[in-house]
């Protein structure tokens, strides 16, 4: 019996469950030197200093922290759904971001740096852009607190879902400047010939872990995590590898508190958040919503009919092109033919020397290409459907009465397939006016962007997403109507011819 009872504890302690794994909610797009993917011998390791210290922080808390993909300006949001235990991620902290969620104590101290081309010669700083550019085009990324810097001094705002996008279009010429926090502004300026640091840093703020608001205990642990980790210099031996321990840092890290008042916290959320506000901001989307929309049906509607006329009319090479360019742009994703257009043709022009593309092809005019190249493919099949339905002798009571061929389409052929096509055509109008929304993905602030940029600013995804679905049926049930109307009135004309 003497050797029973250690035998028996060592069971024991053998079968004692690990302890559970605290998921941490990251956006690994936000790219460098946060969280991201790098290359290795053997394939792709996940890195960056945010990935450092959740290691470091996981050994003082005792518990293993597992990654969780998220989308950034949804991590909030997701927080709160408990999709995961905590969210750390450049995450600013920020007075409307503090009533939905905890703050635990800060592990970095950013702030804004503002980055030009080489050779800018308007501006010298964000003061001198404000004062000399007030309406500048100046790129960041969506639901950081640099896009609200930008957006209550009043320039236009290019929001990007990762720094990367925002940097590349600067280099093309298509915008003045971007305005993000340091880390990033270090990671990708920094190393970019063709840009430049524009004045010094400003508007100070904090990063810090977040956790649900009822996770009092969490955060009191992760709290003394981070206090320990400082105490022992852990980490700022991190900072110091990705290059981001400062002076600043130094002076201010050891004191800083999730609660304090900075500079850039001013608070843009409550009351201030009135329809009046925000509603004038949802219509100048959706203007652009109706413009994107005419314009790329325009151009689906005249490239489809090319496309179809080619096909059954054409020699047999040229039809043959035409069914390779339906199967193609129905193949591929709408959201891929943008960004190829956007970010694709500009730098492929750029290799050849052709460097002013990258400003004429705008986020509107990249969307009206993208939209329109792919409907003009569903368009083609409408049309190429319309036309075979016109009865043959269609075409012989016109060669009886002398009636050349491109006479006999245009005047007899066309005006009967186009009554067969109107409500396909119609539906995918509408299709058209609804994926619209595609083009946020390229910095074009239309509707369903602005809901996005307004609703992450204040929080009110419900109130400001009602009136942005009313918006949308606003404009989408009339051509409803107006489908109606034409397939009416053109029934109408034609019985009474």
């Amino acid at each position: 019996m003497a050797g029973f009872w250690p035998l028996a504890a060592l069971i024991l302690l053998s079968t004692t469950p690990a302890a559970e794994p605290l998921r941490w909610g990251c956006d690994e797009e936000g790219g460098a030197p946060y969280c991201f993917k790098r290359q290795t011998g053997d394939g792709f390791e996940r890195v960056g200093f945010e990935v450092d210290i959740t290691k470091a922080l996981s050994a003082r808390l005792g518990r293993p922290i597992t990654f969780t993909q998220y989308p950034f300006d949804n991590l909030v949001p997701g927080l709160k759904k408990r999709d995961f235990d905590l969210a750390m991620n450049g995450l600013e902290v920020t007075p409307d971001r503090r009533r939905e969620v905890l703050f635990c104590r800060p592990y970095y101290l950013y702030r804004q740096q503002l980055v030009c081309r080489i050779g800018e010669s308007r501006f010298t700083d964000y003061t001198t852009l404000k004062n000399t550019l007030p309406r500048a085009k100046v790129g960041t990324m969506d639901a950081t607190a640099a896009e609200r810097i930008l957006a209550n001094d009043g320039f236009d705002v290019a929001g990007y879902p990762a720094p990367t996008e925002a940097y590349r279009d600067l280099g093309l010429g298509r915008l003045d400047a971007v305005l993000l926090d340091l880390p990033m502004a270090i990671s990708y300026a920094r190393k970019d010939k063709a840009l430049a640091f524009a004045g010094p840093a400003f508007a100070p703020g904090r990063y810090a872990i977040a956790v649900h608001p009822e996770d009092t205990v969490l955060k009191t642990k992760i709290d003394a995590g981070i206090d320990a980790l400082i105490a022992d210099g852990t980490l700022r031996g991190i900072l110091e590898e990705w290059g981001l321990w400062d002076e600043f840092q130094a002076t201010h890290l050891q004191t800083a508190t999730s609660d304090d008042s900075w500079e850039l916290e001013t608070d843009h959320t409550g009351e201030n958040w009135t329809l009046m506000r925000y509603l004038p901001l949802l219509l100048e989307g959706a203007w652009v919503t109706v413009r994107l929309t005419a314009a790329s049906f325009a151009l689906a509607m005249a490239l489809g009919l090319l496309v179809a006329v080619t096909r059954l009319y054409a020699p047999q090479p040229f039809a043959m092109l035409a069914i390779a360019y339906v199967e193609f742009f129905r193949g591929i994703p709408v959201l891929l033919l943008l960004f190829f257009i956007y970010f694709g043709l500009p730098t492929m022009a750029e290799s050849l020397g052709w460097n002013g593309l990258g400003e004429w092809i705008t986020p509107f005019v990249a969307a009206t290409l993208g939209l329109g190249l792919n409907y003009a493919a569903y368009e083609a099949e409408i049309y190429r459907a319309s036309l075979q339905a016109v009865p043959r002798g269609q075409w012989e009571a016109a060669a009886c009465l002398g009636m050349s061929p491109n006479l006999t389409f245009k005047r007899i052929i066309l005006p009967q397939a186009l009554r067969t096509a109107l409500p396909p055509m119609t539906s995918d109008m509408v299709a058209l006016f609804k994926d619209t929304s595609i083009a946020s993905a390229i910095a074009l602030v239309e509707l369903n962007k602005e809901y996005q940029i307004l609703a992450k600013s204040s929080l009110k995804f419900v109130e400001i997403g009602l009136v942005t679905a009313a918006l949308y049926l606003a404009l989408s049930l009339p051509l409803g109507y107006l489908s109606r109307y034409l397939e009416k009135a053109w029934n109408t004309d034609s019985h009474g011819t």
